[in-house]
């Protein structure tokens, strides 16, 4: 991490959220993770994202995991709490709430309610911006059916309303013409198995899943695939291919679940998920288990060596 990075650069970890049995929010448990993933090479966190299952904490819950995480950050640390929600108000509170407790940036889906219009997204992000934090874009038509185009992002680039954009869709052919389109906006990797395409496409930045179970080895990968330099890409290539079947969970329905049974995996606590996610199906679970098994195996957590 350097002093000239930008908050929004770099490994940002979408925090996966510790319960304890009665399912309430473990929060000395949330801040040792931050501390974790801290230690272990990663730039930042990114709380209260559909892996933090912000959309089943309390309003108290979610504020509060924000301040835990601000808290537990180091100096230089990136917190960039996810801002959703359902009504644009509510999406304004909950970014001057990230601003207050000292947030670095937001991360931002567009109105996802409904289908909403250009227009629409444009307002949304306009009333966000009042708090005053850059704001990272996060574009997953397919789970939110509400389009950040290219035309689009560069609309909200232009207006002062986005600094970068975190793309899920999973069509890495995007950032080319988001680039083309607002050559000033920053590419975040949004899946965390097209690491490797996207960081060859100029990302900048990796809102990330998997880091949550095994940084050392993804942190790695990200720094490879994205430093520009071609000696990299043969050890890129050879990380991306050993962990591939494992970073796809990412981009599946059930990647809360499997992030967390993965961490449990490798012997640092994921637990369970509140509802409505309930616990994997056994053919899933199984799954998940070998790709998580495999990877330590291969050598891809040597943060927890020994733990198999």
């Amino acid at each position: 991490m350097t002093e000239t990075r930008k908050p929004w650069h770099g490994v940002i970890v979408a925090t996966a959220l510790p319960f304890k049995d009665d399912l309430s929010v473990d929060f000395d448990a949330y801040a040792e993770h931050v501390h974790f993933l801290a230690e272990h090479g990663c730039d930042g966190v990114a709380p209260n994202g559909s892996l933090g299952e912000y959309q089943t904490l309390t309003e108290q819950e979610r504020a509060q995991v924000v301040r835990t995480a601000v808290e537990a950050a180091p100096e230089g640390f990136t917190v960039m709490p996810g801002a959703g929600a359902y009504g644009g108000m509510e999406t304004q509170r909950w970014a001057e709430q990230a601003a207050e407790a000292g947030a670095s940036a937001l991360m931002l889906l567009p109105p996802n309610s409904y289908r909403a219009t250009d227009d629409d997204v444009v307002q949304h992000y306009r009333m966000a911006a009042k708090a005053g934090l850059p704001i990272v874009g996060y574009n997953n038509p397919i789970d939110t059916k509400v389009d950040l185009t290219p035309r689009l992002i560069a609309r909200l680039h232009e207006e002062g309303l986005m600094v970068g954009v975190k793309e899920f869709s999973g069509d890495v052919r995007r950032a080319y013409e988001i680039k083309e389109l607002a050559p000033g906006m920053d590419l975040l990797i949004g899946t965390d198995d097209t690491v490797l395409e996207m960081g060859l496409a100029g990302a900048v930045g990796w809102v990330a899943g998997y880091p949550n179970a095994i940084p050392t080895s993804t942190v790695e990968l990200y720094r490879l695939s994205t430093s520009g330099d071609l000696n990299d890409l043969d050890r890129a290539r050879e990380i991306y291919r050993g962990l591939h079947s494992l970073l796809r969970w990412d981009s599946k329905t059930e990647f809360v679940q499997a992030i967390k049974l993965s961490m449990d995996v490798v012997g640092h606590h994921g637990g369970m998920c509140r509802p409505p996610r309930g616990p994997l199906s056994p053919e899933i679970r199984d799954r998940v288990v070998r790709d998580t098994e495999a990877a330590v195996a291969n050598g891809y957590a040597p943060e927890f060596a020994g733990a198999l």
